[in-house]
């Protein structure tokens, strides 16, 4: 079965073959660094982590670009007098990581900044000149604009006609030949910081942000490569503009646009302007960093994810069952090492779901399904079949970057949780051995006694043939 990916742009499912074969070119709109992160941001910069995992698990290499927007309107606007714009940007670029890196969203192959790449804006926007897709305004604000009207292909992502687009808020219109004209180039004002702007031929300014994805993307992926993606919110305007002008800059640009759903809570999509956003510390404060992974990517990704503390409840009781099966199996002699024998491939359900446009939701079904026989084989005492159910959980787990026995997510931050886990141990094994010794001597009360203390205290105690395990009640 080949891939098939939604392309916004066809409007339907397509067969993806990369360009360069065994190879995906693959850019993602990453974040205007003003503010703090958010959930959005989070989900978005997942979904993608998991398609490149995909790619990966495939046998394809892949060339994962997100750019980071550290000079924009938003981000002058939220500078101060204590921190200016490149201080503000470069903290918050650090608290975007920091959030990545607690979910284990890899790093990207490269994760070029805006002002890195303020030259090869100024050429394509001079490509634009002479193609005479663009013009510079002729009020003397030094600002340059595309010319909506020069592009017969402009609407054709989101299926707009021109005249029913709204108008770009990103200049006066007095400047503008139309209203759809949007900023390629925005002419320093007096307002704005010196070191906020770069000479041109047009005069001091910065580049709009449209511009800014169209030289980063081909700037590390060539004039045209396989897929675009970002947040649904982003089609239009932003990239919209982003393949008028590309195209008509002559670059054959994405083959492939995917867009990821957005965040609601109560129905309602999250937003700034009214106030409901969940920021990355709040979110990362309520579960344990892999179960906020594995609720962030549980849904399709072109569905709308509605948040709630209840459904992050739902997602830790789901995932514990995945950890209660690896747990459960890795205290069975021989079974870790008739695991590392047995193949590591994910079943043929989960590669069918994966291949029908990333079905994460189909993807998990089949996750869950080898669990439940995993465990049935562990009530049967089949060392064989318990290898191999856990064998593919681990696979479909390290696809969906989830498995819990990974280096990423045994890392020094993990460090002090086990720290705490051995001490707890100590304490849970001494109460332990007394039961034990209770039951010995059948005295069963006591041993009652000491099972609903522990339960109390959320530790819940397994008896088994190989003897008494605990763990904590999820």
């Amino acid at each position: 079965m080949t891939q098939q990916i939604y392309d916004t742009k066809a409007q339907a499912l397509r067969p993806f073959e990369p360009r360069v074969p065994g190879e995906v070119s693959l850019y993602v709109c990453g974040p205007t660094v003003q503010s703090a992160p958010h959930i959005g941001h989070l989900r978005s910069a997942l979904v993608y982590d998991q398609v490149r995992r995909w790619f990966e698990y495939q046998g394809l290499r892949v060339t994962l670009v997100r750019n980071v927007t550290d000079i924009d309107d938003k981000t002058l606007a939220n500078a101060t007098e204590t921190e200016p714009w490149w201080a503000l940007a470069y903290r918050v670029e650090g608290l975007f990581t920091q959030a990545y890196d607690a979910l284990g969203i890899r790093r990207p192959t490269y994760e070029p900044r805006a002002t890195a790449s303020i030259m090869e804006m100024q050429q394509i926007i001079q490509t634009l000149i002479e193609r005479g897709h663009a013009y510079a305004a002729e009020d003397g604000s030094g600002d340059v604009y595309f010319d909506a009207a020069s592009w017969p292909e402009y609407g054709e992502l989101t299926n707009q006609r021109p005249d029913d687009m709204e108008a770009a808020a990103d200049g006066p219109a007095r400047a503008k030949r139309s209203p759809q004209d949007f900023a390629l180039w925005k002419g320093r004002k007096e307002s704005e910081p010196e070191d906020a702007s770069w000479s041109s031929p047009w005069g001091p300014g910065r580049p709009g942000w449209h511009i800014e994805c169209s030289a980063m993307s081909t700037k590390y992926l060539g004039t045209a490569f396989d897929i675009h993606g970002g947040g649904r919110d982003l089609r239009f305007p932003h990239h919209e503009n982003e393949l008028a002008q590309s195209r008509a800059a002559g670059h054959e640009f994405a083959a492939f646009w995917m867009h990821n759903g957005l965040v609601s809570i109560s129905g309602q999509k999250m937003s700034k302007s009214i106030g409901n956003t969940v920021s990355g510390h709040e979110l990362l404060e309520l579960a344990r960093p892999i179960v906020i992974r594995y609720f962030l990517g549980s849904a399709h990704y072109r569905s709308t994810i509605e948040f709630s503390t209840d459904a992050i409840a739902e997602a830790d009781a789901a995932f514990s069952r995945i950890e209660g099966f690896l747990e459960r199996s890795a205290r069975l002699d021989g079974v870790t090492d008739a695991e590392s024998d047995a193949p590591k491939q994910v079943p043929d359900a989960f590669e069918a779901a994966m291949l029908d446009d990333f079905g994460i939701p189909q993807a998990l079904a089949a996750l869950h399904e080898e669990v439940t026989l995993g465990n049935q084989a562990i009530d049967r005492a089949d060392v064989a079949e318990i290898a191999r159910r856990r064998a593919a959980v681990r696979a479909m787990l390290g696809v969906l970057g989830l498995d819990p026995e990974a280096p990423e997510w045994q890392s020094e931050s993990a460090g002090g949780a086990a720290g705490e886990h051995e001490a707890l141990d100590s304490l849970v094994q001494a109460l332990v051995a007394e039961r034990a010794q209770a039951r010995a001597e059948k005295d069963f009360a006591r041993a009652d006694r000491i099972r609903d203390q522990l339960a109390d205290a959320g530790i819940q105690v397994e008896d088994s043939a190989q003897g008494t395990h605990w763990s904590i009640a999820r």
